[in-house]
């Protein structure tokens, strides 16, 4: 069964116009064969990530291999048949890219036998303490980085936070996090600033598919969002936070049950 056998990775980004063929393809020249992305991947699976990182040409030549179920290495004369299961990732708006003519019709129809929708991590939001432990040590095993701890608000915070880059960026905080600091706990305040001074000036407070959704529950998913995030600021004390968003106590708190913010 496949499922037992090794996964073999191509990230699109590093194919270029001069590496395409023998990438995809392989080589073969006085007898010396170098393997390509197919045929290391032969009894398993090949996962090419992010498709849409791809050129036209190397589309091209990978649509030809999917439709015809072999390929011929360069510098090669005798066929080789696809022997692996391709299964490749792209972004949420790849749908526009098709429109454009960026991603061609054909490759993603190819490729679309079974579709899986891998939900943004904002959307599972209670597997971010887990996932910052995972990271810490394992940045710390392969790379030999300093061990450090997430403080409970600190993990609070990045529960709410909507992570445009879903775990890539988490990944990528952690690491920033455990090169920048000496104490063994990463505080609110460390956090707030490391946020502050990576986010884009024109990221959007709340980075969700608003627009799709009818206007109260866009309106509520705002504020639950804003109002979790401004809570943490004021380590839940809803007093503090009523003066930070400047409503009334009593209204605030019935706002807060409303949304199914927990303040206690």
């Amino acid at each position: 069964m496949r499922a037992n056998e090794p996964i073999t990775t191509l990230t699109a980004a590093t194919i270029t116009e001069g590496n395409m063929e023998e990438q995809l393809l392989g080589s073969e020249h006085d007898e010396e064969i170098v393997a390509g992305a197919f045929e290391r991947a032969s009894g398993g699976t090949l996962v090419i990530d992010e498709l849409s990182d791809l050129d036209d040409a190397a589309q091209r030549v990978l649509f030809g291999i999917l439709e015809n179920g072999h390929f011929t290495r360069v510098g090669g004369s005798r066929p080789t048949k696809v022997d692996a299961r391709v299964v490749a990732t792209v972004g949420a708006d790849y749908e526009s890219q098709v429109e454009s003519g960026a991603l061609r019709r054909d490759l993603v129809a190819s490729l679309s036998e079974l579709s899986l929708r891998i939900p943004p991590l904002r959307e599972y939001a209670e597997d971010v303490p887990e996932l910052l432990t995972y990271y810490v040590d394992k940045l710390v095993d392969a790379e030999g980085l300093t061990f450090r701890r997430f403080s409970v608000a600190a993990q609070n915070r990045l529960r709410n936070y909507p992570w445009p880059d879903n775990v890539r960026e988490l990944k990528n905080l952690v690491r920033r996090l455990l090169l920048s600091g000496s104490d063994e706990d990463i505080t609110l305040e460390e956090l707030e600033a490391e946020i502050s001074a990576a986010a884009p000036v024109d990221e959007p407070l709340v980075k969700q598919d608003l627009l799709a959704l009818p206007l109260r529950e866009a309106r509520e998913q705002f504020e639950r969002a804003y109002l979790q995030q401004q809570l943490v600021l004021c380590d839940g004390k809803v007093g503090q936070l009523a003066k930070r968003v400047g409503m009334e106590r009593t209204h605030l708190y019935r706002k807060l049950r409303s949304l199914g913010v927990s303040f206690k």
